[in-house]
Parts: C-alpha cells; sequence; structure tokens
C-alpha cells in the first residue's frame, strides 16, 4: 500500500483539484460512431452532454470529451470532424456543469479551440510527442495536462517495462520543460492497453508504485481493456465494469490518483473502499509516530 502524496493539479481557466486525499474519477465520454465500448451511444450533442451530466450526479469529477477512437485499426478523422464532434458538448458542459472538462485529442488545434470553448484540462495519448505545438497550447491556456505513455508507432522500446514508461515519459516531460510547461499542471498516465499485451498491462499494475519516482501524480486508464477481459473472460467490453472496478482498488493502494472509466457508479463504491483503507492505515501511521 502506496503512502498518497496530497498535491494541487493546477487546470486551466483558474481551476484546481485537490489530489491526494481521496482518488477523483474521470468519466469516458466518447462522441464517436466506433469506440469500443460505446461507440455511436452518445454521438449527438444532446446525448453527450445528458451522459456527461449524468456522470457528475454519479460522482465523476472530470468529464474527458474525446471526438475519435484510439482503439486498434480505428479509421482516424479529420481535425473538423473531431472539433465538429466536440466542440458543441463543451460549450454546453461548460454552462451546465462545474465539472472540470478534458479534451482527449493529440491535435494542437483541437485543444486550443476546446480550451477556448469552456475545458480545463488537454489528455494527450501521444504524450505531447505528436503534435509539435500541443505542449505550447498548454502553456498559453494554462491547461492541465495528462501525458500519457504509449507503445504505438515507436522503434525505440526498453526491453524493460518500466524503463520503458521513464524513457517515453521522459522525453515528454522534456518537451514539456522545454515549453515552459509548470510541472504543477502535469498528470503522468502509464497508458494501460496502448500496444500492450495482457503480461505487460497485468506487469504495469503489479509494478505501478515503481512510476512514483518520476514525481508527478498518476492516472489510471483500464476502463473495460482487454486484459481485463482475458483475466476475466468477459468477451465483452461492456461485461467488464467489475474487473475494471477491481483495478481501481488495486491501482489506488498503490498510488494512482485519477481514474478513467466508463462506469462511475461501480467505480465510485469501488473507489470509497479504497480511500477508507488508506485513510485507516494513515491514521495507524500517524498514531505510531506521534508515540515513537
Amino acid at each position: 500500500m502506496t503512502s498518497q502524496r496530497n498535491r494541487t493539479w493546477a487546470v486551466g481557466r483558474g481551476r484546481s483539484l485537490d489530489l491526494g486525499p481521496v482518488g477523483h474519477l474521470m468519466a469516458i465520454i466518447n462522441i464517436t460512431p466506433d469506440s469500443f465500448s460505446d461507440g455511436g451511444r452518445y454521438a449527438g450533442v444532446d446525448a453527450a452532454v445528458a451522459e456527461a451530466l449524468a456522470c457528475v450526479s454519479d460522482g465523476a469529477a472530470i468529464l474527458d470529451i474525446g471526438g475519435e477512437s484510439t482503439r486498434p485499426g480505428a479509421a482516424e478523422v479529420s481535425a473538423q470532424e473531431e472539433q465538429d464532434r466536440v466542440l458543441p458538448v463543451i460549450e454546453r458542459l461548460s454552462n451546465e456543469t462545474e465539472a472540470l472538462i478534458s479534451i482527449d485529442t493529440y491535435r494542437a488545434q483541437t485543444a486550443r479551440l476546446a480550451m477556448a470553448a469552456g475545458a480545463h484540462i488537454i489528455n494527450d495519448v501521444h504524450g505531447l510527442q505528436r503534435d509539435a505545438e500541443m505542449a505550447a497550447v498548454a502553456v498559453e491556456t494554462g491547461a492541465g495536462v495528462c501525458i500519457m505513455h504509449t507503445g504505438r508507432g515507436r522503434d525505440d522500446r526498453q526491453a524493460d517495462l518500466v524503463d520503458d514508461q521513464l524513457h517515453f515519459l521522459g522525453r515528454s516531460l522534456e518537451i514539456a520543460r522545454t515549453a515552459g510547461l509548470s510541472p504543477g499542471n502535469i498528470v503522468l498516465d502509464p497508458g494501460f492497453g496502448f500496444a500492450k499485451n495482457r503480461d505487460d498491462d497485468l506487469e504495469l499494475m503489479a509494478r505501478f508504485a515503481e512510476l512514483h519516482r518520476m514525481g508527478f501524480p498518476l492516472l489510471a486508464g483500464t476502463s473495460r481493456k482487454r486484459f481485463i477481459g482475458a483475466v476475466t473472460g468477459r468477451d465483452s467490453a461492456a461485461e467488464r465494469d467489475v474487473g475494471t472496478a477491481a483495478t481501481t482498488v488495486v491501482l489506488r493502494l498503490a498510488g494512482a490518483a485519477i481514474f478513467r472509466v466508463h462506469d462511475i457508479p461501480t467505480n465510485r463504491d469501488a473507489l470509497a473502499i479504497a480511500d477508507a483503507v488508506l485513510a485507516a492505515g494513515n491514521l495507524r501511521r500517524d498514531a505510531a509516530e506521534s508515540r515513537g
């Protein structure tokens, strides 16, 4: 069980989120016809906004709005199509909820427009390494940034799983430093399922605490991923929410601060148990230190 370090994550529009005392849920709102789990369910603006508001009511602190599927083999959409999908939703939500809004994109142009529309966070699955302007947009807008690790399209992967995390994310952090992005705006995501097989994902969970050596808060995005199906025998992604909740507990105890999930209520309850266990451990530690 990993001790939780308290921090404040600075995000756009003068907002912030306290990380450490309790875990936070980031709701996945896919405005796409082809996402691996819920493609097409929230493709319209009204449906996406309604789902997002329901997630806030259920306990989500962050709404992650995406307009392009990142599943393996998904067709790439144009920047204009992505923006046509996400910007109206972000504009509506910025007027209808105080929840933090995240734009899930690797395009700097989409990120800039999303921040102008009311977003607070940029979630880049390419870790600032695909679009050279992304880090500058984050600095200009004051956005919070989720920097994700990926193995896709790389020929420099390290043999050791954690070494590869340090290698790739180290390069991303150097890009962030060069652009002038404050460390207080950064959260790291090890990228479960992104060019990783079942054994990779399980090893990454087992060694998750080693990622704290990078010194940044960590986000976990395991929701309904293939490795959960492989372990539980659940072929349908929609049947993997209990398995996802189990990973939420494991990773919260290992020090993750934010959990990107589809099913908010199930993971809310799982996170409540994990947070209660951590709080009990902190009380015992504090009592021992006061005696000694």
